[in-house]
């Protein structure tokens, strides 16, 4: 499990994250929402050692996540940033063979090998193996930065706004993606996401945040509820059931 034990980021004289406790992990998909400002990607950035807290303590399977070598907890997390700062004429298939570098430390074996192949296959990119990246379309190059995260064979995932420029299709292709990792190799995903109506379609749970704190944390259709977002978000939402799914909507 990744366990958060009142962790409090600040920058400065702003409390970004306000002594949170929180266990995630226990799920398939896991979902971070919230406004603007809430808090949720310096929570992901705690977790995925991106940044370090002010005060508090982040675990993975027991694991200190700051004492910890970044060697062994890479066999336990994969993280994939919002901005991922990699050249763009890697080819697909380089990228993925990155995922692997926690365990060959840049010499493949065989092991290494076939997960790079098994993640190529099960993201559909094979025609694209020897693309360069910059030739890509945006849902075929966010797919290409998961086979990477999934090569690296990891129990926890965290995407940063993973369905973030892409068109509703591709949003759509991803999260269906996403849903499959967990549901068919076991994978615990925390992912922050903005679309409430995505993040009620394709996750187990929710946790909700406003202010640096956590405001409802819950089974993804126990937060689907106009109360709760309006607790969130502080503004109205009609929440209406289409083919037996609770759909947010908003009218300004």
């Amino acid at each position: 499990m990744i366990a958060l034990e009142n962790v409090t980021k600040r920058y400065g004289g702003q409390t970004v994250v306000d002594d949170v406790s929180l266990t995630l992990g226990g799920e398939g998909v896991t979902a971070l929402i919230g406004p603007n400002g809430a808090g949720k990607t310096t929570l992901f950035s705690l977790v995925g050692r991106l940044v370090r807290p002010d005060a508090g303590r982040v675990t993975i399977g027991g694991l200190d996540i700051t004492t910890t070598p970044s060697a062994e907890l890479a066999k336990s997390l994969a993280v994939l940033r919002q901005e991922n700062h990699v050249a763009a004429r890697l080819t697909v298939h380089d990228l993925v063979e990155f995922g692997r570098f926690p365990h060959s430390r840049g010499r493949l074996t065989v092991e290494d090998r076939a997960h790079i192949e098994q993640a190529i296959d099960y993201l559909d990119l094979d025609a694209y193996r020897h693309r360069f990246l910059d030739e890509l379309s945006g849902g075929q190059r966010q797919r290409a930065f998961i086979a990477m995260v999934l090569a690296q064979d990891t129990r926890y995932v965290l995407l940063d706004e993973p369905l973030n420029n892409l068109d509703l299709r591709h949003m759509t292709e991803i999260m269906r993606l996403v849903r499959r990792m967990a549901d068919d190799l076991g994978k615990r995903v925390v992912t922050v996401l903005h679309d409430i109506n995505f993040a009620a379609t394709w996750s187990d749970r929710i946790v909700a945040m406003r202010d640096g704190s956590v405001v409802a944390d819950a089974p993804a259709r126990e937060i689907m509820r106009p109360e709760v977002l309006r607790a969130v978000y502080d503004t109205d939402v009609d929440v209406r059931e289409i083919d037996g799914k609770p759909v947010a909507l908003y009218y300004g």
